[in-house]
């Protein structure tokens, strides 16, 4: 190929690249805050790693008739900010978990699609990309997890500069993120790491937590009983939690948590539905269980997280 092909050829790559980006919202618009979780390398990083890529081929499902970004080979975790528009004084953030099975992040499906849709109801959205491959179910290996507790040391330490209200910012997550969440919410009391800088004096407990069709929460080896590394007390932060009874990764996952909560006496909303299986992010379809948002957004209301009604 002589240089013009050549050069067609790559403002033709670069073009498309944009474009998917702009559709997918993954790499970041320009005008969002990125920020690293580590100062330096996170943890027990091992040199030479891959270089990070979407791993998703033209084998992988559609959901909704689209295609999902599948993030892999993550070793430097960032958050990114998202800021509800029109908003004026300190308002809630969530920070969000994608799934992926601790194997790749769905980072648009699971990560920017619920950015957008908090800053519709008047939320910020902090985004986590945190470390994959092989970096859960905790205890299996803690990498997730502290990067989860670093992540929400740092909102609140930045917490006036971004226009977050410390005491609101909780997290939401789906499958191995949903399980991230519940990890988070239940292991808050001791950073899995030394102490980096003045973000750990924060507190990495959620103040309430957002649950979406989790795994890793009931053991079907086991007859679906409780993990027994995820032991909510009265200290868990209130807990809303999706899931649909034909889900391949097992509706047990979010019944026996609520049943654990609800031991606890840690306030709790259920919502189980017959359809849907796994994996459906936000993107609507005619299934009933793609509606969640709307519950999702009444019970922020209901807990006092989003006023009793929207300004």
């Amino acid at each position: 190929m002589n240089r013009s092909g050549l050069l067609v050829l790559g403002a033709f790559v670069t073009l498309t690249a944009s474009v998917f980006a702009q559709q997918s919202g993954w790499p970041p618009a320009p005008g969002h805050v990125t920020v690293h979780v580590w100062p330096g390398a996170a943890p027990g990083v091992p040199a030479n790693l891959p270089a990070e890529a979407d791993m998703t081929t033209a084998k992988d499902n559609l959901i909704a008739g689209r295609a999902v970004v599948r993030l892999g080979n993550v070793s430097v975790p960032t958050l990114t900010l998202y800021k509800a528009k029109g908003k004026s004084g300190a308002g809630p953030a969530v920070v969000v978990f994608p799934g992926g099975g601790y194997n790749i992040l769905a980072i648009d499906l699971e990560g920017t699609e619920v950015c957008d849709w908090l800053n519709t109801i008047g939320v910020n959205c902090v985004l986590l990309k945190y470390r994959v491959p092989g970096t859960g179910p905790y205890p299996k290996s803690p990498a997730a997890l502290q990067d989860a507790q670093r992540a929400v040391g740092l909102v609140r330490e930045h917490a006036a500069e971004w226009g977050i209200d410390p005491k609101r910012v909780g997290v939401l997550g789906f499958s191995a993120g949903a399980h991230l969440a519940a990890a988070l919410s239940t292991h808050f009391d001791q950073r899995l790491y030394e102490p980096v800088d003045a973000a750990d004096k924060f507190s990495c407990r959620p103040d309430f937590a957002v649950v979406i069709y989790p795994g890793y929460l009931a053991l079907a080896d086991k007859n679906f009983a409780p993990n027994p590394d995820i032991n909510p007390t009265s200290d868990t932060p209130p807990t809303f939690l999706v899931q649909a009874e034909d889900d391949p990764v097992h509706v047990e996952n979010a019944l026996v948590y609520y049943q654990q909560l609800k031991n606890a006496k840690v306030p709790a909303e259920l919502h189980i539905y017959a359809q849907g299986g796994h994996g459906y992010g936000l993107r609507r379809t005619e299934l009933p269980v793609t509606t969640w948002p709307d519950a999702a957004g009444k019970w922020l209301h209901t807990i006092g997280v989003l006023p009793a009604h929207l300004e």
